[in-house]
């Protein structure tokens, strides 16, 4: 993919109500052929194309929001950053609000959807050759304006929306559509988008892999409309609109493009570990979108257990997290009398998801046993950044990364964005809410457990119970992943989830005894309001009057 850096010294959009004038109006593009004016973008296929790359590096990367290796699972019942003074805690502690945000990308979203814009408003008559090219670059534009859209939805909830470029002589203070209106305009570019895009990255060239495809395009469709319907959304429980969302997420598994991504027939799950990991398995029939895959070591250095030249530990998982892996040999959640949990081992023969997410004690991580029981190498209370909890996070983490003293080594990893395991949970959960417990809602679960290793769910589960059951299995199959975060948020369970206290499991050794003890971690905090996120107060200053703060911030 064509790598372009670029500047805007003439009027850049800073965020839908402000711009800033600057000396010249060009932009300046890191060429060895020098400055090139605005107009002159559109006249060069190079420079268009160019254009557009730049598009695309508002798509996020979520491995390090705080700058300091904070996953966005430290802000939800997932996790504890070891990091106590990380500023993800505002999620937590009750210091959130206009004047204390965090990841709120307000700005930044606006800033991508101007120049989104401003491609499919000049690529019409620009010189992009051949020019039979320019309606799938265009649907590439509808599905970043789209995937940017939704950013800012899932956060705020009713958004100003922005499907033109504002000149600077517009009022821009402007009030925010509703939610509905923002779906709809989402829906709408995620449609323009999939009417042209190449199916899926399977059809694409080495060189174009990694760009919007049908398949995200839709993928993106239906968990906006999995959100619609959601009750923080959807109070009323229109099941028209759960039905709907069913309907989009069957539409990508219908396209037959995608699979999940398994091993042998004895442990289907071996290969899961690897779905982040481009360097043995780019573009993996598992992966509908990512970001850029960045080639580094620091996803290791922050998030190994401290005992390994000296990482970071920052995402240490909580006992909530681990006590929602079921039993493997019963199927059974850990919490069943007859699962055959034993607290005294407590994770042996658990769902084997456990042992590729999280590092638990005696885990094996770059070929040495990781000693989490107290003072072992990797809990050593006189190191600040020693686990909280008890465990480290496992996923994402490659055996293959080196850092610290000595060779260092990069791997590729990507953001993964859209997978396809999401899009059967997205299909079974919104199915049960149209219809019950139908066949295809356990066809689809059954799917994802049974490439976990784990055995199919109980036959005659009641709609209520199979809610629970597909909530659990988002919980453990797409942790990390961001989706607790917000999945908690639009099931209306910040309160029973959120607003409690999260634990860690203290292990104790005697000779080869081992002794287990939950302990609470920390308190948490969370309220009403915090179902969504606060306009920045900075943005309401500029506004003036019309843009609208969220109910109680």
């Amino acid at each position: 993919m064509l790598k372009i850096n670029f500047k805007i010294t003439g009027w850049l959009f800073v965020s839908v109500l402000a711009f800033t004038a600057c000396e010249k109006e060009y932009l300046e593009f890191e060429y060895t052929d020098g400055a090139v004016r605005e107009a002159d973008i559109w006249k060069s296929d190079r420079h268009a194309r160019g254009f557009l790359n730049n598009v695309y590096t508002g798509v996020p990367n979520r491995y390090n929001l705080d700058g300091n290796g904070a996953l966005l699972a430290s802000g939800s019942d997932e996790a504890v950053n070891s990091n106590f003074n990380s500023s993800i805690n505002v999620f937590n502690n009750d210091t959130w609000g206009p004047m204390r945000t965090f990841d709120e990308q307000y700005t930044s979203m606006y800033t991508n959807l101007r120049r989104a814009n401003l491609f499919l408003e000049n690529a019409p008559t620009s010189k992009i050759s051949p020019a039979s090219d320019i309606p799938e670059l265009m649907g590439e534009a509808y599905f970043l304006r789209a995937l940017y859209h939704f950013e800012l939805m899932k956060r705020y909830g009713g958004v100003i929306i922005a499907n033109r470029t504002f000149k600077p002589d517009e009022v821009l203070d402007l009030p925010r559509n509703s939610f509905e209106e923002v779906v709809e305009q989402i829906l709408a570019d995620c449609d323009e988008a999939a009417a042209v895009l190449t199916p899926s990255i399977r059809d694409q060239s080495d060189g174009d892999k990694g760009r919007a495809t049908q398949t995200a395009a839709l993928a993106l469709k239906a968990r906006t409309l999995l959100y619609a319907a959601s009750p923080l959304n959807n109070p009323s429980g229109d099941a028209a609109k759960w039905q709907a969302a069913a309907d989009a997420a069957r539409a990508v598994i219908d396209l037959n493009k995608h699979s999940l991504l398994t091993g042998n027939q004895t442990t289907p799950w071996s290969e899961l570990a690897n779905l982040w990991n481009y360097s043995t398995r780019a573009y993996n029939a598992e992966v509908i979108f990512a970001s850029a895959a960045d080639n580094v070591n620091s996803i290791e250095l922050n998030n190994a257990p401290i005992g390994y030249d000296g990482a970071r530990g920052r995402t240490n998982p909580t006992q909530e997290l681990v006590d929602a892996f079921g039993m493997r040999s019963s199927g059974k959640p850990i919490t069943d009398p007859a699962s055959g949990y034993n607290p005294a081992n407590p994770y042996n023969d658990r769902d084997p998801r456990l042992g590729l997410f999280i590092i638990v004690n005696g885990a094996s991580f770059k070929n040495r046993p990781v000693e989490i029981y107290a003072g072992g190498r990797d809990n050593v209370p006189t190191n600040v950044n020693s686990t909280k909890t008890g465990y480290y996070l496992r996923k994402f983490l490659s055996e293959s990364a080196a850092w610290g003293v000595g060779a260092t080594t990069n791997v590729r990893r990507p953001w993964v964005h859209f997978r396809y395991a999401e899009v059967l949970l997205n299909y079974a959960e919104a199915l049960n809410e149209a219809q019950g417990p139908v066949a295809d809602v356990y066809r689809y679960v059954n799917q994802v457990r049974a490439r976990a290793g784990m055995p199919p769910l109980p036959t005659s589960l009641s709609k209520d119970q199979m809610r629970e059951r597909i909530h659990n299995e988002r919980r453990v199959e797409l942790c990390f992943e961001d989706h607790r975060f917000y999945d908690v948020r639009r099931w209306k369970k910040g309160e029973q989830f959120f607003n409690k206290p999260v634990h860690g499991m203290r292990i104790t050794r005697n000779g080869s005894n081992l002794s287990f003890e939950r302990f609470q971690v920390e308190s948490r905090a969370f309220s009403e309001k915090m179902y969504r996120f606060p306009i920045p107060q900075f943005e309401l200053n500029i506004a003036s009057k019309n843009l609208e703060q969220n109910p109680s911030w």
